[in-house]
């Protein structure tokens, strides 16, 4: 049996039952980043590494180990696995918007709210989530309400140009979890943000 054991970054892992035997085909694949780590294929007869792109590994049974990697090549695993890539879901979508003071967006903030309204309509989006956060000014009780109405200011602006209010879940770190990291009662303009997912 084939199975994970160590990842550098986020990799894709298929496996194939070929026939009616049992054997499987485990291949290593970059993210959609272009990034990739590194697998090890391990049964009960053995175990084998593979941290290159596009190399793969065949198990025939438990019993005997997998076979040393060998070079498939992108256009035939796009081929091999054609049925499977096209059932994936989308990845989700991440929108990051940032806040001059307060509730009121910046500018460019503001003039991405058509693109994510776009991305919604595009997907049918029924699962939308809208996080709010702060930078580190003030105390940990007024920035965890700051954090909550930036994320309500936003919900508010989708559902205006059309977003469903029932698609949309705001939460909100507070302080916590900053994007740059500062210490207490830092004013930092990239920690004042509403981050919008859209799957």
């Amino acid at each position: 049996m084939a199975k994970t054991t160590r990842f550098a970054t986020l990799i894709i892992l298929m496996a194939l039952a070929c026939g009616c035997a049992k054997r499987s085909l485990v291949a290593l694949v970059p993210d959609p980043d272009g990034k990739s780590g590194s697998i090890s294929v391990s049964n009960e007869a053995g175990s084998v590494a593979i941290s290159t792109p596009y190399r793969a590994t065949t198990i025939e049974s438990a019993k005997q180990q997998p076979t040393a990697p060998e070079n498939i090549g992108k256009k035939t695993l796009d081929r091999m696995f054609a049925e499977a890539l096209s059932i994936q879901p989308a990845r989700p979508l991440h929108f990051l918007l940032y806040f001059e003071n307060n509730t009121t967006l910046t500018s460019d903030s503001v003039q991405l709210l058509p693109g994510i309204m776009a991305a919604i309509k595009e997907r049918n989006s029924t699962d939308i989530s809208i996080i709010g956060h702060t930078d580190t000014v003030g105390s940990k009780e007024y920035n965890s309400e700051l954090s909550s109405n930036r994320a309500s200011t936003v919900k508010k602006l989708l559902i205006e140009q059309g977003a469903e209010a029932d698609a949309i879940r705001t939460t909100s770190h507070g302080k916590e979890n900053l994007l740059i990291p500062t210490g207490d009662n830092v004013n930092e303009p990239r920690n004042r943000r509403v981050e919008v997912v859209v799957r």
